[in-house]
């Protein structure tokens, strides 16, 4: 699981610290946004003289620009969006998305030479396209990531990634799920903040 999420967490911290916009025009395809975001991992990756609060500020820039935080919000606490109030939606996507960042922030030292290539794309459903990546790996074999890219207003956005055939928005969702049944999504929101707040002291001591 550690891997995946670094894997995750790689793709986009590359592009963000290359101030590169992730955002495409629609009629670019699925494919061709993917690679452009993969493109410059190696040169990025390579370059540590960014401090972690930028790559952290740079990074929150990515997540709202090039995915759709709000739809993947939802998605991973299903049922419980129905049955929450206007005040807890509002609180639980602060609290989500807070806790992506700095979720994968953590993880952006964990670049060890990967690099990734786009193999193909198909459509999936009436509104997806799936970007079939291959990430190959120095210290052991290829792993075969697929990115869930959909057209919004315009431009594309990624709404999920799986990675060795699980996908993180339902892996997550099973986390939730769990808390949810036993705290309420107000523990959850709570939950959130308190992991946020952690990784945040963590950051800020190294």
């Amino acid at each position: 699981m550690m891997f995946r999420r670094t894997i995750f967490s790689l793709a986009l911290a590359v592009l963000v610290q290359a101030g590169w916009s992730p955002v495409a025009e629609a009629s670019e395809t699925a494919s061709g946004f993917v690679q452009n975001l993969s493109s410059q991992a190696i040169q990025v990756l390579q370059d540590d003289s960014g401090s972690l609060a930028q790559r952290e500020t740079l990074f929150r820039a990515l997540l709202v620009e090039g995915f759709d935080l709000n739809l993947i919000g939802r998605f991973v606490i299903g049922r419980a969006w129905k049955s929450a109030d206007k005040y807890q939606r509002e609180s639980y996507l602060r609290a989500f998305g807070e806790f992506i960042v700095h979720k994968y922030s953590a993880m952006l030292g964990g670049y060890a030479g990967e690099t990734m290539t786009v193999v193909s794309e198909q459509t999936s459903g009436k509104k997806d396209i799936l970007v079939h990546t291959r990430i190959d790996r120095p210290s052991g074999p290829p792993i075969e990531a697929h990115w869930r890219v959909r057209s919004q207003g315009g431009a594309q956005r990624i709404i999920d990634v799986m990675v060795e055939g699980i996908s993180m928005a339902v892996t997550q969702r099973a986390e939730f799920k769990s808390v949810i049944q036993r705290h309420g999504i107000d523990g959850l929101i709570q939950i959130l903040d308190a992991q946020s707040n952690k990784l945040s002291a963590t950051a800020a001591a190294n």
